[in-house]
């Protein structure tokens, strides 16, 4: 036989061996490659982007707490005393004018605080009073009132808060960060996706790696059962034969690699062993039975937890211990267009506490003076009131991007700050407007990335997180 008919014959069962000796090694894997290659070392630049930190890091890691569906501002941190003189009726016309809604008509009735306020700390932030563990970290808190979009449904919404656009197809920010600064994990992915509540308008798109390569891609951790789907050994593979196999496949792609010379194929070898070794780390990560009681009572937590925020705030922690980058949780529920009221202290009763613990937590660790926390939605709710008789909806608010509340805390972010003001109704942005692009470069500038010089070609165009109109960092926010 000539060797050229060799070479085929060796290519034509390496192929075969790929698509039948994949043992539940699934896509998850491809989440984090090349992790030790990254880690904090510098990389070098591509045709057309600069990779690796341009300026020193002030943290080391993100943990970003989405609160899907858009949390009402008015009846959490943005008190408006103004609202309750005017409940029943509608908001002056030059204030409303030129003004789209999803739901209401722009003369709806205004609809006053739901709740009462009081200021907390030495900093005086006012907190509504379904937050009271939030309350006792005022003091950390770095909170931004004047956070707008020009996104007002949700699915767009959610988009363009976790990748800077509204249209699905674009990389997550954990991605961008993967991709430029890489990861200290070793055996977990470098973006991990936790979730609580019910559904995400946004879906999946929310932390796609989009046009990057694809082990930038986030890897959601389930709360129950294997915590990633398709890395677990099938029924009848034990570990051995697992390493056995793997040792095979190694080498072959070993050898396609000298013979090509093809970086993917060197992605797709660290793939493999990534996943063999997340089979054991990642049970380990998910067992709470090493905390001790005090911790679990922090949170509002048990072993027992099947998946709730505040067992995905502990696993937050127990994730950024272990080097991960960044660490997404989100929360469905905040949709309140029909009774705003209780619905946010559901809400609040599932949330409040484990946001309060992770700061205490963090901070009592040593590690919240090189982590980014940050809380927010994709937009805020109306002054006015959501009534549907057709939609049986009542005493609830429509959606509102000219003005939410987000806040931060963490590692080169001033603590005990309140950036930005609206008008006395809370509808528009008074003072120091952050537009959602000026967050994410500021979340940026703080991971030590310039938002400017990261950037990916892709069709012919340089894209980046922040777009290409001009944004920047919020310099109020940084210490």
């Amino acid at each position: 036989m000539e060797s050229s008919q060799i070479d085929r014959l060796k290519l034509s069962t390496r192929r075969q061996l790929f698509q039948t000796c994949g043992i539940g090694l699934g896509k998850a894997v491809l989440a984090s490659m090349l992790a030790q290659e990254f880690g904090t070392m510098p990389l070098q630049a591509s045709e057309n982007t600069t990779r690796g930190y341009h300026h020193p890091p002030r943290v080391k890691r993100v943990i970003y707490l989405f609160m899907a569906g858009a949390p009402s501002q008015l009846d959490l941190f943005d008190h408006k005393p103004k609202l309750t003189e005017l409940e029943g009726k509608p908001l002056p016309p030059s204030v409303i004018a030129g003004q789209r809604y999803a739901f209401i008509q722009p003369n709806a009735a205004v609809l006053a605080p739901r709740f009462k306020f009081k200021k907390h700390g030495e900093s005086g932030a006012e907190f509504s009073e379904v937050m009271p563990h939030l309350a006792t970290v005022a003091d950390d808190l770095a909170i931004i009132k004047t956070v707008h979009t020009e996104q007002f449904n949700h699915s767009p919404a959610q988009l363009f808060v976790n990748t800077g656009s509204p249209i699905p197809g674009r990389p997550a920010m954990g991605s961008w960060l993967t991709y430029g600064i890489g990861s200290d994990a070793v055996d977990l992915p470098g973006f991990v996706v936790l979730k609580s509540g019910g559904n995400l308008s946004g879906g999946a798109a929310m932390w796609s790696s989009g046009f990057l390569p694809g082990e930038h891609q986030g890897v959601p951790f389930r709360s129950s059962g294997d915590p990633i789907l398709n890395v677990a050994n099938p029924p009848g593979i034990n570990r051995q034969t697992q390493r056995d196999t793997l040792d095979l496949i190694e080498k072959l792609n070993q050898q396609q690699l000298e013979y090509t010379g093809l970086n993917e194929i060197a992605t797709r070898i660290e793939s493999y062993e990534m996943a063999y070794r997340m089979q054991t780390r990642a049970p380990e990560l998910m067992d709470l039975t090493s905390e001790d009681a005090a911790t679990l009572s922090l949170y509002g937590t048990s072993t027992k937890d099947a998946g709730s925020f505040a067992k995905n705030c502990l696993l937050a922690r127990r994730l950024a211990e272990r080097g991960v980058r960044f660490i997404q949780l989100y929360h469905s529920g905040w949709d309140h267009h029909s009774n705003v009221e209780n619905g946010i202290k559901k809400q609040c009763r599932q949330t409040d506490q484990a946001c309060a613990a992770l700061i205490k937590d963090l901070k009592q660790r040593g590690m919240l003076e090189d982590t980014l926390v940050v809380w927010g939605g994709e937009f805020g709710r109306t002054p006015m009131v959501e009534a549907s008789a057709a939609l049986k909806r009542s005493g609830g608010r429509d959606h509102h991007p000219q003005a939410f509340t987000m806040w931060m805390a963490g590692g080169g972010v001033k603590p005990g700050i309140t950036v930005g003001k609206t008008d006395e109704l809370g509808f528009n942005v008074v003072e120091d407007p952050v537009h959602v692009h000026d967050l994410q470069a500021t979340i940026l500038k703080l991971m030590g990335i310039d938002h400017t010089q990261l950037s990916f070609r892709f069709q012919g165009l340089d894209f980046r997180l922040t777009g290409v109109e001009p944004h920047h960092p919020v310099k109020k926010l940084i210490a």
